[in-house]
């Protein structure tokens, strides 16, 4: 008979560390890094194309191709706790960049694609020692 306790224990770690975080998981450990929000559906092409050169770069994320509207999509991604919200439009297609919202802190501009690689991986290098 195999004993349960390891299994026991590791969920009840996992509903400790959610407990205590509440939901806000620290950006190394969150499950979703990043979404990306196309304004409408016309920029969905480039949303995925900023997903995938994310992905590359090992980052774990989503488009929210949804017809909404961009606020709802925002405070959907909002409630999710999704850490950033990287948002897509006319001008970030043409200028090959992304608009970025971080949860809890709001606007913080927009940025090339490799500077927001950059910015996540120092912030990960950081937060693991």
């Amino acid at each position: 008979m195999i004993h349960r306790a390891p299994f026991g224990s590791l969920e009840r770690f996992v509903a400790v560390l959610i407990e205590h975080t509440a939901g806000n998981f620290p950006l190394w450990l969150s499950p979703e890094q990043f979404t990306v929000l196309p304004i409408s559906d016309k920029f969905a092409d480039y949303a995925y194309e900023v997903k995938a050169r994310l992905e590359a770069a090992d980052l774990r994320g989503t488009v929210d191709a949804r017809d909404e509207r961009i606020g709802r999509k925002i405070r959907d991604a909002e409630m999710a706790k999704t850490p950033y919200l990287l948002i897509v439009g006319e001008k970030e297609a043409q200028d090959n960049i992304i608009s970025v919202r971080r949860h809890g802190e709001g606007d913080i501009g927009s940025m090339p694609i490799d500077g927001f690689i950059k910015s996540v991986n120092t912030q990960v290098a950081e937060a693991m020692g």
